[in-house]
């Protein structure tokens, strides 16, 4: 039995026969293309927004007053909620924020590198352009945009694609998710034993893959697809396919935008091959496969981060835990995505019931408290990854930090377990109980089906 959730199915063929892989979008609108062959408006794309007063206040002048800055805010949340308005551009462009969001969120981009960083906060203050100011404001303190000579409109041009094509109505995998995930890949790239090796290319790698990694989510895992026979399981034969289609996905929007094409031709290959490397390792079913090749690393001690091959190595391992590091955050904020993807789990467990398919680990409401299925994520697949990575950092100030905020939490959630799973847990045969962060492997595969990152 085949489910067809989404809307939209269109392809991209790769110019090297060797790669003719389709890339297929499956939600959201079919993109235009002008006379050129190159792309023109998409159909449902938002109004054009004036990027440069988020980085220039003298801009302010030019719209007068705070009454009329707040009616063109107005206007711009009509303009984004009309569908009859959508894809028209307005002669003027409409300005982002008033400009006491504009100073709060400048303010707070001031301390994006810190490990408290509230990303649901910042959504808010850039009215749910989390993602793309973010981007443009690391790549511009990175150096990447004068590195790489990239145009400003361009970037940005790709970077509202990009969110776009992130679905706001998953209650976990939106664009939000995808700037929490980037945030924390900055501050993991900051780390002393990783910086001083990292070359602008393997910056920018990393910035794109975390912004990129769940493009497109359609907010069900990889069993879902599979069971239901979806077109994607059948197009990656039920390998990574989620993941896959991340990473063609954005391959697709890195060429309609035209960011890299005035690279070298040879450039560009390699930048779309390792964004795939990178996209693909976020697949939580290799999770022992990066965990046994990294203990190896650090035992052997054999990681030479003056060879590219190895960077790109701990740089699909910063984007791992980039992706899971959720329970590393402070209890609000980690809280708040726990019961965020619960809630995903739930509806999808929904979902399977409509169509009398099997509810699959973790997604019966019913039976999966949030607090159980936190507590065995956390033992089973985020302690011994993060363990690792402190180990990798020499420990350092942010991975004790992270630690600490994991240990807190998952007390926290063993403090709010139903009572029977309590004493269970405390009898010494809860999730967790000994095992040191190992789980048994049915319990470990249940996590990892459990997650659809």
């Amino acid at each position: 039995m085949a489910i067809f959730l989404f809307q939209r199915c269109g392809e991209i063929l790769f110019e090297n026969p060797d790669q003719n892989a389709k890339c297929v979008c499956m939600l959201g609108d079919v993109r235009l293309r002008g006379q050129s062959g190159f792309p023109a408006e998409r159909r449902g794309s938002y109004p054009f927004i004036d990027f440069r007063l988020l980085n220039n206040t003298t801009y302010s002048g030019e719209i007068g007053t705070k009454k009329k800055v707040k009616r063109l805010l107005s206007f711009q949340r009509y303009f984004h909620a009309s569908r009859l308005l959508r894809g028209i551009i307005p002669q003027a462009p409409l300005h982002l924020l008033d400009e006491d969001y504009l100073g709060q969120a400048r303010h707070m981009l001031s301390k994006v590198g810190m490990w408290d960083f509230d990303i649901f906060l910042f959504d808010r203050l850039t009215n749910g352009n989390s993602l793309v100011t973010l981007l443009c404001h690391l790549f511009n303190t990175h150096g990447l945009i004068h590195h790489f000579k990239l145009d400003m409109v361009t970037l940005h041009r790709f970077l509202v694609m990009v969110q776009e094509d992130y679905h706001s109505q998953n209650p976990y995998h939106n664009a939000v998710h995808a700037a929490d995930v980037t945030q924390a890949m900055h501050c993991y790239l900051k780390e002393p034993k990783l910086a001083s090796f990292l070359t602008p290319l393997d910056i920018m790698l990393g910035l794109l893959a975390a912004a990129a990694h769940d493009v497109d989510h359609p907010g069900v895992n990889q069993p879902f697809l599979i069971k239901t026979n979806h077109h994607l399981a059948n197009l990656y034969q039920n390998m990574s396919v989620l993941e896959n289609h991340h990473w063609r996905s954005t391959i697709g929007m890195l060429r309609e935008s035209r960011l890299l094409a005035h690279l070298p031709k040879e450039m560009t290959q390699d930048i779309e091959q390792q964004l795939g490397s990178l996209i693909l390792a976020t697949d939580i079913n290799r999770q022992n496969e990066f965990l046994t090749r990294l203990k190896a690393h650090l035992h052997n001690k054999d990681l030479r981060l003056e060879d590219a091959q190895d960077r790109h190595f701990m740089l699909q391992i910063a984007l791992k835990c980039a992706d899971i590091c959720n329970p590393c955050r402070i209890w609000e904020m980690s809280k708040q995505w726990s019961e965020r993807v619960c809630e995903e789990f739930y509806r999808q467990g929904e979902l399977e019931q409509k169509f009398e398919l099997e509810i699959s680990p973790l997604c019966n409401q019913q039976k999966d408290s949030i607090p159980s299925i936190q507590i065995g994520f956390m033992s089973y697949i985020v302690e011994p990854l993060f363990r690792e990575w402190a180990h990798f950092t020499g420990n350092s100030a942010l991975s004790e930090n992270m630690l600490g905020h994991l240990a807190h939490n998952k007390d926290q959630w063993k403090s709010l377990l139903p009572r029977p799973h309590r004493s269970r847990d405390s009898s010494g045969s809860g999730p967790d109980h000994d095992h040191g962060g190992q789980g048994t492997e049915s319990e470990e595969r249940t996590a990892r089906e459990g997650d659809s990152s």
